[in-house]
C-alpha cells in the first residue's frame, strides 16, 4: 500500500484528504498538535477504511518529532506521498504589518517555511525510493496576492511556494507541487477573521483537486484547486 505522511491532519484539509487516501487504500502517518483531536481522526479512518494509521501528536517544529513521522512511514514501508498542510498565522486574528509582533511572524516562518523543509529534508531518502514519491505543500491566495492584514502569513506561504519550485528543480524524480485550496471554512481562517460571517466552502469540497494531481501527476509546479477541479 503506498503511504502519506499528512501534517494538521486532525481536522480540516488534512483530515479530508486522509480520509480521501484511505478510502483508495493508503496507510497514514498523520500529525497534529493535539492528541485527542488527532486520536479522534485516526480511530475515525481505521474504522471506516480500515487503512494503517500511526497517530503522532507534537509540533512540527520540534526535530525529534519529525523524525518520528517518517521513522513511523518507514515501518508503514515509505513514503509515496509527503503533505505539508500544519500552518500558523503568526497572529490570531490577523493584525496590520505595523502591529505584527516578531515573535509572531517568526513562528509562522518557523511553522510554514521551515518546519515543512525539514520534514521534507528528513523523508527525502524514503520519497526517491518511491515510483511515485510526490509533495504537497499547501499555500495560499496570500501568497501571491496582497491582501491587508494577511502579510505576515502570505509571506510565510510565498516563502514556501518559492522552496517547492526550487525542490522541483532540484528533484526531476519527484512530482513537488505548492497547491492554493482556495477559500475554505476551517479553523484556521475562523481564527484569521473572527468577524467574518460569509460561509465558506467545506475542506471536502477541494479534495478532489488534489487527487487530480496524483493521478494525473503533472509537472512539478504551483497549482490552485478551484482551476483543477474546472478541468475535465
Amino acid at each position: 500500500m503506498p503511504v502519506a505522511i499528512i501534517t494538521g491532519a486532525s481536522k480540516g484539509l488534512g483530515r479530508a484528504l486522509a480520509e480521501a487516501l484511505a478510502e483508495r487504500g493508503w496507510d497514514l502517518v498523520l500529525d497534529a498538535r493535539t492528541a485527542q483531536p488527532l486520536q479522534e481522526t485516526a480511530v475515525a479512518i481505521l474504522s471506516k477504511y480500515g487503512a494503517q494509521v500511526r497517530a503522532l501528536p507534537g509540533d512540527v517544529t520540534d526535530g525529534a518529532h519529525r523524525a518520528q513521522l517518517v521513522a513511523a512511514a518507514r515501518e508503514l514501508g515509505g513514503v509515496d506521498l509527503l503533505v505539508n498542510n500544519a500552518s500558523a498565522l503568526g497572529a490570531e486574528p490577523l493584525v496590520r504589518l505595523e502591529s505584527l509582533a516578531l515573535d509572531g511572524l517568526r513562528r509562522a516562518l518557523e511553522v510554514n517555511v521551515v518546519a515543512a523543509l525539514g520534514l521534507v529534508q528528513e523523508a527525502l531518502p524514503l520519497l526517491r525510493e518511491s515510483t511515485e514519491g510526490s509533495v504537497i505543500d499547501v499555500s495560499s491566495d496570500a501568497a501571491a496576492e496582497a491582501y491587508e492584514t494577511w502579510g505576515g502569513y502570505g509571506a510565510s506561504k510565498a516563502a514556501l511556494d518559492h522552496l517547492s519550485a526550487v525542490l522541483g528543480e532540484e528533484e526531476p524524480g519527484l512530482r513537488v507541487w505548492a497547491v492554493d485550496p482556495g477559500d475554505m471554512g476551517t479553523d484556521l481562517y475562523a481564527a484569521a477573521v473572527p468577524d467574518d460571517d460569509d460561509p465558506r466552502p467545506d475542506p471536502a469540497s477541494v479534495v478532489p483537486a488534489f487527487l487530480r494531481l496524483l493521478d494525473g501527476r503533472p509537472a512539478s509546479g504551483r497549482y490552485g484547486a478551484p482551476a483543477l477541479l474546472e478541468q475535465r
